[in-house]
C-alpha cells in the first residue's frame, strides 16, 4: 500500500512536469505564430528572397587539332569533423592500424607508419580539450575541419568510402566531409604555358578569373554567364532552386599546334643550354592566315642555371636592331626612294661621322657605294641610314608617320594579355632618325616585326596575327575569319624585291647568314639582327641581343618565324649561329615531319574517290609490270613463290622464296642452312624431295633474277 502511494506520487510529479513543458511549448507557439508573427515572417521572407549566384563552368582552351590545352577538373578535399556529436571515437581508434595500411596502399604519399602518426594527431588534439578557453576554441576549429587528403578524383573518393572505419557509411558517425573544388589543369604541362596563361582567385569578387595569357585576355568568353538560384522552403529545410541557369563559357580553339610547339620549344631550349644565354623567345606563324602555331619563352635561373618557362617577351617592346632594316626598305620602296635593286647609296667607306652625333655609324662590310640590293645581305647600317635620310633628313617625323601608316601605332589584338605598342619618337631629331632606320632608339615588340616579314612573304598582305580561331558553346559555333592589319602594306612587286634580298641574306657569300644557313635543304630567307643591351641608361658593349626573323620555304613561304635571345655567352653567340640556327632547325624538323606540304602520304584529301593500290604482287601475277620496270631501269621485285610439295622425311622445295621464308621453312623441318648470294632462292642442294635425315645441311643459291619463266 505504501509503495502504491509512492508510485502515484511519482506519476503526479512526472505529469506536472509534462504539463509544465507542454504549457511552455504552447506559450512559445502562441508567441511565435501570433504575438511575434510579423517579425518571424519578415525573417523568413528575407531568407526566401535571398539569391545565390551560380558559378558557370569555365570553357576549355583547345589546340588547333582539338586537343585540350586547359580545362576545368573537379577534385575533392577530404576533411574529418571530429566535433560531430555522433562521431565514433572508439571505432576510429580501433581502425587506425588497418586504415593506415589501406591508405599506404591506395594513397602512398605516406607509408603505413607515417599514416598511423597522421591519424593519431586529431586524437592528441582532442585530449588537450579542457573547457571553453580560447585555446579550446582554436582546437575545436582544427578538429572540425581536419584535412585528410586533397585533390582526389571522384573514383578515389568512392574508394576511400570502402576503407576501414569509413565503410560505416554514415557521415555523421565517420565525420567525413567531401569538399568539391575546381582546378584548372594543363594536360601538356609547361608546353605553351605562358601563352595559355593562368587562372586565380579574384580578391574583389572571390571568383576564379583569368590572370594572364589567353586565360586573361579571353576571360569574358571563357568565364561564361553566372546563373541565379533562389531560396525555397523544402520539406525539412530551405534549399536552393535554380531560377536562371548558368551559361558555360565558350570552348575556344586556339591556333597553337602541339607538335610545332614541341619542336620550337625543344630547339630553343637546346640552343639556350648550349650558349648559356640569359633568356630566349621564339614565335612561329602561318603566312597565309596569321595563325600563331607556337610560342616559346625560357629564362635562365641564376641560382640553378636551369631554364624555366618565363614571361612572354614576344609582345614586349625591345630595340630590334638590324631586323628593322627590311621595314625601312619596305617604306623606302613604297615612297619611291628605292626604284630598283641597283639604286645606289653612299657607303662612306664603312664609317660615317654623321654631324651632331656622338658616335659614328659603322659597317662591317665597308663599301664606297652601296646598292639597295646589298643593304640587307650585308646588313649595312650606313646604307639604311642614307636611304631613309635622303628623304626625311629635314623632316624626321615623316619616317615616324610612315611607321604609323603601316600599323605600328595600332594594337594588333592578337588575343593575349600583356600586348604592348611599339615605342618610337613621333618627332625625332635627325640623329635619332639615322639610328631609328636600322633598329636603335626604338622599342618594338617582335610580333610587329614578324607581322611585316609575314606581309613581305604574303605578297604585301599584312594579315593580323591571332591566337584563336573558333568559339563553341552549347549549340553556338563561331568561326572567326582571317583579318588584316592592312589589306596591302606594299605592292606585290616590292614584296618580291625584298624577298630576293632576304634570300640573298642566306645564300649570298659574305652575307650575314651565309656561313650558317646556306646549306639548309629547306630554302630559307630572313634577316639577322644584333643590338647592344641597355643597362643603367647606357649600352653595355659586352652584352648583345641577337635575333633572326624570316620565313620558309623561301620559294613558297608557309611559315614565318622570329627567334631572339639575350646575351649568349659561349659557342653560338652570333645572330645567325644562335637565333638563325634555331630558325633553321625548326624548318628542318617541320620538313622532316611532312609539315611543309612535302608529305607523300596517299590520302583521300590528295586523291579523292580513289584507293591506294599495293606495290607488292602475289605469286603468279607478275605480268605487264615487267615492261614498266624495264623502261624505268628499276630493280626487279622479289616475288614470293609457292614452295614445291615434298613428302615427309625429304628436303622441302624452297626455290623462289625469299631468304627469310626459305630459312624458316627448312629450319622448321629440322635442316641446317648455308647461303650464297642475295635475292631469292634460284637453286638448292639437295634438290627438293631428296630424302635426308634431320640435321642435314641444305645449301641455298640466291640471286636477284626471277627463277621462273616470265610472262609477257
Amino acid at each position: 500500500m505504501r509503495n502504491r502511494s509512492h508510485i502515484i506520487l511519482r506519476y503526479i510529479t512526472m505529469g506536472f512536469f509534462i504539463a509544465l513543458f507542454a504549457a511552455k511549448i504552447g506559450y512559445n507557439l502562441v508567441q511565435t505564430t501570433v504575438v511575434n508573427a510579423d517579425a518571424w515572417n519578415k525573417l523568413a521572407m528575407a531568407e526566401l528572397s535571398r539569391t545565390v549566384k551560380i558559378t558557370p563552368v569555365r570553357g576549355k582552351l583547345l589546340a588547333a587539332d582539338g586537343r585540350v590545352l586547359a580545362a576545368n577538373r573537379r577534385l575533392y578535399t577530404i576533411r574529418i569533423d571530429f566535433t560531430s556529436e555522433q562521431f565514433r571515437f572508439n571505432n576510429y581508434r580501433e581502425a587506425i592500424p588497418a586504415l593506415a595500411d589501406s591508405l599506404a596502399v591506395h594513397f602512398p604519399i605516406r607509408n603505413a607508419r607515417q599514416w598511423t602518426e597522421r591519424l593519431n594527431e586529431p586524437l592528441n588534439l582532442h585530449r588537450q580539450l579542457t573547457g571553453d578557453t580560447d585555446t579550446d576554441r582554436r582546437l575545436r576549429r582544427q578538429l572540425r575541419t581536419w584535412p585528410l587528403l586533397t585533390k582526389l578524383e571522384s573514383k578515389e573518393v568512392d574508394l576511400l568510402r570502402t576503407l576501414p572505419f569509413f565503410s560505416i557509411g554514415n557521415s555523421a558517425k565517420t565525420g567525413m566531409v567531401v569538399e568539391p573544388t575546381e582546378e584548372r589543369v594543363k594536360p601538356f604541362g609547361s608546353l605553351a604555358a605562358r601563352s595559355i596563361g593562368s587562372v586565380g582567385q579574384d580578391e574583389a569578387s572571390s571568383e576564379r578569373r583569368g590572370r594572364s595569357g589567353l586565360e586573361g585576355s579571353l576571360d569574358s568568353l571563357l568565364y561564361g554567364i553566372p546563373g541565379v538560384a533562389k531560396k525555397v522552403p523544402l520539406t525539412k529545410y530551405i534549399g536552393n532552386w535554380t531560377d536562371t541557369p548558368a551559361v558555360p563559357g565558350y570552348d575556344i580553339t586556339t591556333t597553337i599546334d602541339i607538335d610545332m610547339q614541341d619542336i620550337v620549344e625543344t630547339e630553343l631550349l637546346r640552343m639556350l643550354q648550349a650558349n648559356k644565354a640569359d633568356w630566349g623567345s621564339a614565335v612561329l606563324m602561318e603566312v597565309a592566315t596569321g595563325n600563331i602555331r607556337a610560342i616559346s619563352n625560357f629564362e635562365r635561373d641564376k641560382k640553378t642555371g636551369n631554364y624555366e618557362v618565363c614571361v612572354n617577351r614576344i609582345f614586349a617592346p625591345y630595340e630590334p636592331g638590324s631586323v628593322m632594316k627590311p621595314v625601312s626598305m619596305l617604306i623606302a620602296m613604297e615612297e619611291g626612294i628605292v626604284k630598283s635593286p641597283h639604286t645606289p647609296f653612299p657607303g662612306h667607306g664603312g664609317r660615317w661621322d654623321y654631324p651632331n652625333s656622338r658616335s659614328p655609324i659603322i659597317d662591317s662590310h665597308p663599301e664606297g657605294i652601296v646598292p639597295a640590293s646589298l643593304i640587307l645581305p650585308y646588313s649595312s647600317n650606313i646604307g639604311t641610314a642614307e636611304m631613309i635620310m635622303s628623304r626625311w633628313r629635314k623632316n624626321p617625323e615623316g619616317y615616324s608617320q610612315q611607321l604609323a601608316k603601316i600599323g605600328f601605332c595600332e594594337p594588333l589584338n592578337v588575343g593575349i594579355m600583356g600586348e604592348k605598342l611599339p615605342q618610337f619618337k613621333m618627332k625625332p631629331s635627325a640623329v635619332d632618325l639615322s639610328r631609328m632606320s636600322y633598329g636603335y632608339t626604338t622599342a618594338i615588340p617582335p610580333i610587329y616585326i614578324l607581322t611585316i616579314y609575314n606581309a613581305i612573304a604574303n605578297d604585301g598582305k599584312m594579315v593580323r596575327p591571332r591566337l584563336y580561331s573558333r568559339l563553341e558553346r552549347l549549340d553556338t559555333v563561331i568561326d572567326l575569319p582571317v583579318t588584316y592589319v592592312r589589306e596591302q602594306v606594299c605592292t606585290p612587286r616590292h614584296a618580291a624585291m625584298i624577298r630576293d634580298m632576304l634570300r640573298d641574306v642566306v645564300m649570298m657569300p659574305r652575307a650575314t647568314a651565309y656561313n650558317v644557313l646556306h646549306t639548309s635543304p629547306v630554302p630559307l630567307a630572313g634577316k639577322t639582327g644584333t643590338c647592344y643591351v641597355i643597362e643603367n641608361g647606357r649600352y653595355n658593349k659586352q652584352k648583345k641581343r641577337v635575333a633572326f626573323c624570316g620565313y620558309f620555304p623561301a620559294d613558297n613561304p608557309k611559315y614565318s618565324c622570329f627567334v631572339f635571345m639575350e646575351w649568349p655567352k659561349i659557342q653560338y653567340i652570333g645572330a645567325a649561329s644562335a637565333s638563325g640556327q634555331v630558325f633553321k632547325n625548326v624548318a628542318l624538323k617541320l620538313h622532316a615531319r611532312g609539315m611543309l606540304g612535302n608529305s607523300s602520304d596517299y590520302t583521300l584529301d590528295t586523291h579523292p574517290g580513289t584507293k591506294p593500290t599495293l606495290a607488292a604482287l602475289p605469286a603468279g601475277t607478275f605480268t605487264d609490270y615487267t615492261s614498266l620496270i624495264a623502261d624505268l631501269s628499276l630493280p626487279r621485285p622479289q616475288i614470293t613463290a609457292t614452295p614445291a610439295a615434298t613428302g615427309a622425311g625429304s628436303v622441302p622445295g624452297v626455290i623462289g622464296l625469299a631468304l627469310r621464308d626459305a630459312v624458316r621453312q627448312l629450319e622448321e623441318t629440322g635442316y641446317n642452312v648455308t647461303v650464297r648470294g642475295a635475292g631469292t632462292v634460284i637453286d638448292q642442294l639437295p634438290p627438293p624431295g631428296t630424302p635426308a635425315p634431320a640435321g642435314a645441311t641444305v645449301r641455298l643459291h640466291l640471286d636477284t633474277a626471277d627463277p621462273r619463266p616470265q610472262q609477257n
